[in-house]
């Protein structure tokens, strides 16, 4: 793959991206689908992800066939099937139910920065996930994930926390994800080789 550039997103020839913002240095891979999303600077995507609705982090880790706004169809209906509210492609008369989509659109998901989320996870409408969580493979995320846990199951539930007490205020306080290219090179050994408690203790002050 060549190298991820500040101003053109990676995105390959198989993706579909509409309605979508994108910050520096992303990739989208293989067969996503990605609409009405933003996806902030050096997040990713693997392949055959559906994304829609959503607005993504910084640094955010995003593996295979992960699904973003997983939408719901209308269960008190008579019929589950979106002919009722995508009419228009189906009736030359009818046009598609503005207010549903709209009901959608008010249920956005909320990645926050440097998340992981494994392979194959489902996260529902109206789902925040919080700086540093990590959500396992296969996961259906329900409801909100607070930063800096690990869950995973179906429905997801915490598995544990991250970090030790007080690594997590620290860490939102440094803030790394907004850091300007050039810092993220210059301290490069020192996210490879410090762990979390160590690696703020160099770099809060």
């Amino acid at each position: 793959m060549a190298r991820l550039s500040a101003d053109t997103p990676h995105i390959h020839p198989t993706a579909a991206v509409e309605t979508t913002v994108l910050g520096r240095y992303v990739e989208i891979g293989e067969r996503c689908r990605v609409a009405e999303t933003t996806l902030g600077d050096y997040s990713y995507l693997m392949e055959d992800c559906a994304v829609w609705g959503t607005v993504i982090g910084k640094f955010a880790n995003i593996a295979a066939s992960v699904r973003l706004n997983a939408t719901h169809h209308p269960m008190n209906r008579a019929t589950l099937h979106h002919f009722t509210y995508r009419a228009g492609d189906y009736f030359d008369d009818a046009e598609n139910e503005v207010d549903f989509f709209a009901a959608r659109r008010a249920r956005e998901v909320r990645i926050g920065h440097d998340v992981w989320i494994g392979h194959g996870a489902t996260v529902l409408p109206g789902v925040s996930i919080g700086n540093g969580a990590v959500v396992g493979s296969g996961a259906v995320v329900t409801k909100d994930v607070a930063p800096y846990t690990i869950v995973g199951g179906v429905p997801a539930r915490l598995i544990r926390p991250r970090f030790a007490p007080g690594i997590a205020v620290r860490m939102d306080r440094l803030a790394w994800w907004d850091w300007p290219h050039e810092r993220l090179r210059e301290t490069l050994d020192d996210f490879r080789s410090l762990d979390a408690a160590r690696f703020l203790d160099r770099y809060e002050n």
